[in-house]
Order: C-alpha cells, then sequence, then structure tokens
C-alpha cells in the first residue's frame, strides 16, 4: 500500500512539473504576442502590460512547483528536497513581493488600469 501511495504522488508530482513547463510556455506565447502586436505602439508603456501579465504567469507557475516538490518532499524528505523547497518558497515570495510593489506603483503612475474585481 505505501509502495502504491509514494509511486501515486510521484506521478501527480510529474503531473504538477508538466503544468509548470505548460503554464510558463502559455505565458511565455502570449507575452510575446502582445508585444508583436504593440509595435510602433506607446513604446514602454507597451511592454508594460506584457510583462506583468508573464509575471502573473510565472507566479502562478511556481505555486504549482512548489506543489510538486512539497508533494515530492513529503515522499522521500532529503536535505536536497527541503534545500529545493525553501528556495522555490524564498523565490516566490520574493517575486510576489516586487511583483506586487511595482504594480502598485504602475497603478498610481496611471501606467496600467486597477484590476477588475
Amino acid at each position: 500500500m505505501e509502495e502504491q501511495f509514494r509511486m501515486f504522488a510521484s506521478y501527480l508530482a510529474l503531473a504538477l512539473e508538466l503544468v509548470v513547463a505548460l503554464t510558463v510556455a502559455i505565458g511565455a506565447v502570449e507575452a510575446v504576442w502582445m508585444i508583436v502586436r504593440s509595435f510602433g505602439g506607446r513604446g514602454s508603456r507597451a511592454l508594460r502590460e506584457p510583462w506583468r501579465r508573464f509575471a502573473g504567469w510565472i507566479l502562478i507557475s511556481l505555486e504549482f512547483a512548489l506543489g510538486a516538490d512539497i508533494i515530492r518532499t513529503a515522499i522521500a524528505p532529503t536535505w536536497d528536497d527541503i534545500g529545493m523547497l525553501g528556495a522555490i518558497a524564498a523565490i516566490r515570495t520574493a517575486l510576489g513581493y516586487f511583483l506586487g510593489r511595482d504594480l502598485a506603483e504602475a497603478r498610481e503612475m496611471g501606467e496600467i488600469e486597477p484590476a477588475k474585481r
């Protein structure tokens, strides 16, 4: 029974890592498309929205990566796994903080519209 749980958890973590790759790929394609569409446009302001959108995709992919690492660490925790989990959590926290700060600053300057609820 324990071996079956380990296999299931391993496949689940692998599926989450696939979601990470797809999420980053989708975000990158969307950002490139937005940049290409905006050529001849509004200068650096035209890059702010693709940057914001891509950063959002990266943040959500980091959440999935953290989930995959939590599952892997719960199955067979090694110091390497625990260190990787801590690194991903620290990166996600730092990115979230700086992205949130930059978005608030861009909203104050009128560069982007406030998020719709």
